[in-house]
């Protein structure tokens, strides 16, 4: 075990070696005896660390202020009537219509971006195809 991870599995489990996991117990073992100065000086911060925690409580909060507290929360809205299925309903529809009005502007678009003699583009890439032969196999570079 080296000397970060000690520390880390102390600064994480504390200073009470009982607390680590089984599996590093072994080894940090075998670190404290081999550096007992090391090993005291880290199980000692961690278990300052300890002790404060274990002294920590949280602050009792009295009946009426937890009231209080409830009390002047906002109120539950609940709006699951036949008015918010209309408001849901007409999103959607109108969500439904723009992504129909994109789909026929785009075929729309796409059927003018068509070249009118479809017949000239293939044959002017068909004869310019035997002048970029020779870069696909490698003769030309």
């Amino acid at each position: 075990m080296t000397h970060e991870r000690f520390e880390i599995l102390a600064q994480a489990y504390g200073g009470d070696i009982a607390r680590w996991p089984a599996a590093e117990r072994d080894a940090a073992a075998l670190l404290m005896a081999s550096e007992p100065e090391f090993a005291r000086r880290v199980l000692s911060d961690a278990g300052e660390l300890d002790e404060a925690l274990d002294l920590w409580a949280p602050m009792a909060v009295s009946a009426d202020l937890r009231q209080a507290v409830i009390d002047s929360a906002p109120p539950m809205r609940r709006s699951w009537g036949l008015r918010s299925w209309f408001m849901r309903a007409g999103v959607g529809a109108g969500l439904a219509a723009a992504c129909a009005a994109g789909l026929i502007v785009g075929v729309k678009l796409s059927d003018a971006a068509q070249p009118m003699q479809p017949d000239e583009t293939v044959s002017a890439a068909l004869s310019n195809y035997d002048d970029l032969s020779g870069l696909i196999v490698g003769e030309g570079v």
